[in-house]
């Protein structure tokens, strides 16, 4: 069953287009609607409110549908739009509608909107759940791998691919043995707690080091090098635990 939201101004419009969608079909319900635009804005950003589709009208005096899309912030779910006027039609697609009903709503058009609905929620359902396989699979496997989540994509690497990692501010890089690089939107303190312990230390304010590929430590300079050569420093208040780590 989907679950609908229904945003009009008129008070008659929204009770006999919630009477189309209840009574045209078993597969949709109406779970909340609004002729106030900002109280509708207020309960779609609430990030406890899930629906499966929105039904917009544009013609509205104090913010048409168009307006309204653009101050969305949660645009998860599809967006129809309804209207009397069919000029609005090709706009509504290019403002990220999935679909357009002209009103009155013709039963026939009412289903070709719910299969879109469908597809475009089947779509997100099924990344979300494959997101879902690939971590708990990586959870429950004997080696376990480090998950990296990084331009909307799970990156699964091994301990050993990984040679250290750099703090730039609010960005930290992973350093790959094999040349490559992975930036992250994340501090360092966060991506230390993705690492194994076992494995990495934090040996700087601005590194992370992998212990297997340690080749030296300079104690005279204070700094590590690895066995690619690269030389990375050590702080003066880590020295003494790492020096007990070692």
């Amino acid at each position: 069953m989907l679950e609908a939201v229904i945003v009009d101004d008129e008070t008659k419009a929204l009770q006999s287009l919630t009477w189309e969608l209840t009574n045209f079909s078993d597969e949709i319900k109406v779970v909340a609607s609004f002729t106030n635009p900002l109280e509708a804005l207020a309960y779609l950003d609430n990030s406890e409110n899930t629906p499966d589709c929105l039904f917009l009208d544009i013609e509205m005096p104090t913010m048409d549908g168009f307006q309204f899309i653009q101050k969305l912030k949660n645009k998860d779910f599809p967006v129809v739009i309804t209207t009397a006027y069919n000029q609005y039609a090709i706009k509504a697609l290019k403002n990220e509608a999935i679909d357009y009903l002209l009103k009155p709503i013709d039963s026939d058009d009412l289903n070709d909107t719910i299969l879109k609905i469908k597809k475009f929620n089947s779509r997100t359902v099924t990344a979300e759940r494959l997101e879902k396989i690939l971590l708990n699979f990586n959870t429950a496997s004997i080696q376990k791998k480090i998950t990296i989540n990084t331009d909307g994509k799970l990156v699964f690497l091994q301990s050993d691919e990984i040679l250290y990692v750099e703090s730039d501010g609010n960005y930290s890089t992973i350093f790959l043995t094999d040349g490559h690089k992975i930036v992250l939107t994340k501090k360092l303190k966060e991506v230390n707690e993705i690492l194994p312990s076992d494995t990495f230390y934090r040996i700087h304010n601005s590194y992370i080091i992998n212990l297997n590929k340690i080749k030296e430590f300079i104690k005279t300079d204070g700094y590590i090098v690895l066995e690619t050569n690269h030389k990375i420093p050590v702080s003066r208040q880590k020295k003494s635990d790492f020096l007990d780590l070692l």
